[in-house]
């Protein structure tokens, strides 16, 4: 006898369950009445996926994964109702990808930080070295090797960035200025 997989999500409970919610919604939008609140079952599913999504080796490391698990439960609950049980059977996949995403951004919202963060205590540092003339009293411990790669990696991303949107605008421009000029 082959052995049954045990999931830690029910993904056809889990559709059933959004499938069910999905009705309630339309019959609540129908009446005129208030959304109905989001099934136990669907909320304790969001927080198992965002919680083992938070334990693959791309999320483990991170200090602030309650954060990014938070971040990819509040996004599914802005999203749960864009599920279309006619379009997709699988809530999982669509949930998994919300939260994956939401993941992400954390990442580079704290990134955006910890760059932040440097750059102003080398800008405190340069200030402090400017008014005492000595080199000042309050030098910090930091690797500023790992730090002076983190901001140039930084930097050179958002360049890229910047460059990027600025090529698209000029394209956009061109193809603008050639569909006005027939």
């Amino acid at each position: 006898m082959a052995k049954k997989s045990v999931h830690y999500v029910n993904n056809a409970q889990l559709y059933e369950a959004m499938c069910n919610h999905k009705k309630a919604v339309g019959l609540a939008e129908e009446s005129a009445e208030d959304k109905p609140q989001i099934p136990e079952y669907v909320g304790e599913c969001l927080l198992k996926i965002a919680q083992r999504l938070a334990t693959k080796p791309n999320f483990i490391n991170y200090t602030y994964k309650e954060e990014m698990i938070s971040d990819g439960i509040e996004n599914c609950i802005n999203y749960l109702d864009n599920f279309n049980p006619e379009k997709s059977k699988n809530p999982f996949a669509y949930f998994t990808q919300i939260i994956y995403y939401a993941f992400l951004r954390r990442i580079q919202k704290e990134k955006k930080q910890l760059y932040i963060k440097h750059k102003t205590l080398e800008n405190a540092m340069v200030m402090d070295e400017l008014s005492d003339g000595e080199g000042g009293s309050w030098t910090p411990n930091l690797n500023t090797d790992y730090m002076n790669d983190f901001v140039e990696n930084f930097e050179s991303k958002e360049r890229a960035k910047r460059e990027k949107r600025i090529s698209q605008k000029k394209e956009e421009k061109t193809i603008l200025e050639k569909s006005i000029e027939k």
